[in-house]
C-alpha cells in the first residue's frame, strides 16, 4: 500500500474546508448576474453580500468596506497606487515605504514608479526597525504627496508578527496611509482594522480554507479608496469592475466563519504540535537554527536552517519521504531561491531554510512522522557532509 502523504504546507494553500466546498457547490446552483435586477440575479446578490458580511466580520470591519477581488495579489495591486480619491477630489501618494521582508506581490509596489518605492529594513530579529522607519518618514517631502507604509502582520516564510498597531501610530502621526497584508495572519491572530491603526487589509480566501481565485481589499473607511485597477461595468461600487465569482466568494465566506470563532484556543493547540515538533528537530540536530523563536509569530509556522543543507536538496528529501513542505514563499512559479526575508534579517543568503506550516487537522502522529523524517534528513546530511 502506497504510504499516505504528510501535508506541511498550509501557509502556501489551507486545505479547503468541507464548509468551503459545500458553499461552493451550493453557489453553483444559484444561477443569475449579480447585476440583474430581476429574483436570480438578486438571489446572487444576496450571496455576495452574505459573503461581505462574513469577511468583513473576520476583520473588525464594516462590510461596506470590503472590495472583493480575485486574490490577495490583485488586492495589492489595486491599493499600492499613487492615484486616490477622497470621494471625489483626487488625491497623490508620492513615494510607498515597503518593508524589506514584504511577500513580492507587495514588494515590487503595485503601480508605483520604481524611484518612488524606498525599502523599510529589518532587525536580525525579523521586525521592523521602527527608527528607521521614522526616519524615512521624517524626511519625506510631502510636496510630492502622502506617504504610503506597506507592512505585513505576520510574515509568510517566517511566521514572524509585526509590531502593527506600534507601526500605525507612527505611519498616522507623519499622515500616511498603512497598508497591511494580513494574508497570513487571518484566523491565525484576531484581526481588528481599527486596533491595527491600519487603513486598508489584504486578505486571501485559500489561505484560510476557502477556494484559490478570492480575495478582498478591505478599507477602514469608504471615503479614501485608491484609483480601480480593473476598469469596465462598475461592479463593487466601481472600485473593481467584472462579474463577481459567487460561488467562490461563498466558499471564502463559509472559510470566513470558521477562521473567525475561538481563534486562541484553535491556535493554542497548533502552538502545542509546532512545540512538539521543534523539541524533537532540535534533539535530532543541536544546530538547527529556528528563525524567530525569539520573537512573536505565528503559531503554526517553522521556519528553520540546517547548516550545510541546501534547500532545494532538503525539500526534495522531505518530498520523497512523503512530507510536503517548502522553501519559503510557493508564490513565485515555484522557484526555490535565495529568500529574501532571510537576506534582510542579515543571514547568509546562500543557506537555505525550509519552511514547515501546520494547521488545525494535523495530528500528533504526522508531527511525530515529520520528526523522524527530519532526523533522517539531519542524519544524511552529515553523513555526506554537504556544503551550502
Amino acid at each position: 500500500m502506497p504510504r499516505a502523504r504528510i501535508y506541511m504546507d498550509w501557509n502556501a494553500t489551507a486545505p479547503l474546508l468541507g464548509e468551503a466546498r459545500e458553499a461552493v457547490l451550493s453557489a453553483l446552483d444559484v444561477n443569475g448576474n449579480p447585476s440583474s435586477v430581476h429574483g436570480e440575479g438578486r438571489a446572487v446578490r444576496a450571496l455576495i453580500e452574505s459573503a461581505r458580511r462574513d469577511v468583513a466580520a473576520l476583520c473588525g470591519a464594516e462590510a461596506t468596506a470590503v472590495t472583493f477581488t480575485s486574490g490577495a495579489t490583485e488586492a495589492a495591486n489595486m491599493v499600492l497606487t499613487p492615484e486616490f480619491r477622497m470621494g471625489r477630489t483626487p488625491l497623490t501618494l508620492g513615494k510607498l515605504y515597503v518593508s524589506a521582508i514584504e511577500h513580492p506581490a507587495v514588494r515590487v509596489g503595485g503601480r508605483f514608479a520604481r524611484e518612488d518605492i524606498c525599502e523599510i529594513p529589518v532587525t536580525g530579529a525579523g521586525l521592523v526597525d521602527t527608527g528607521a522607519l521614522e526616519a524615512l518618514l521624517g524626511a519625506h517631502d510631502r510636496q510630492s504627496g502622502l506617504p504610503m507604509v506597506a507592512v505585513m502582520l505576520a510574515n509568510n516564510e517566517t511566521g514572524i508578527i509585526q509590531p502593527i498597531a506600534e507601526i500605525g501610530g507612527i505611519v498616522r502621526a507623519h499622515g500616511g496611509l498603512l497598508v497591511v497584508d494580513a494574508v497570513q495572519a487571518a484566523g491565525r491572530v484576531p484581526l481588528s482594522i481599527e486596533a491595527l491603526g491600519a487603513d486598508f487589509l489584504i486578505v486571501s480566501s485559500h489561505k484560510i480554507g476557502g477556494p484559490k481565485g478570492a480575495g478582498a481589499l478591505i478599507a477602514r473607511g469608504e471615503v479614501m479608496m485608491p484609483s480601480p485597477l480593473i476598469h469596465g461595468g462598475g461592479q463593487e461600487k466601481g472600485h473593481r469592475s467584472g462579474t463577481e465569482n459567487a460561488p467562490a466568494l461563498a466558499g471564502f465566506a463559509a472559510a470566513a466563519r470558521q477562521a473567525a470563532g475561538n481563534i486562541e484556543s484553535r491556535m493554542a493547540v497548533v502552538a502545542a504540535l509546532r512545540d512538539r515538533l521543534e523539541t524533537e528537530m532540535r534533539k535530532h540536530a543541536p544546530d538547527v537554527v529556528i528563525h524567530g523563536s525569539e520573537v512573536p509569530r505565528l503559531a503554526n509556522t517553522t521556519f528553520f536552517t540546517l547548516p550545510g543543507l541546501k534547500a532545494e536538496t532538503g525539500q526534495i528529501a522531505f518530498d520523497l519521504e512523503g512530507v510536503a513542505l517548502s522553501a519559503g514563499s510557493a508564490c513565485s512559479s515555484g522557484k526555490v531561491g535565495q529568500s529574501h526575508v532571510l537576506t534582510a534579517m542579515g543571514y547568509d543568503p546562500r543557506q537555505g531554510a525550509l519552511r514547515i506550516s501546520v494547521g488545525e487537522s494535523t495530528t500528533q502522529a504526522e508531527i511525530e512522522a515529520c520528526a523522524t523524517v527530519f532526523a533522517k534528513v539531519a542524519a544524511r546530511r552529515r553523513a555526506t557532509g554537504e556544503a551550502a
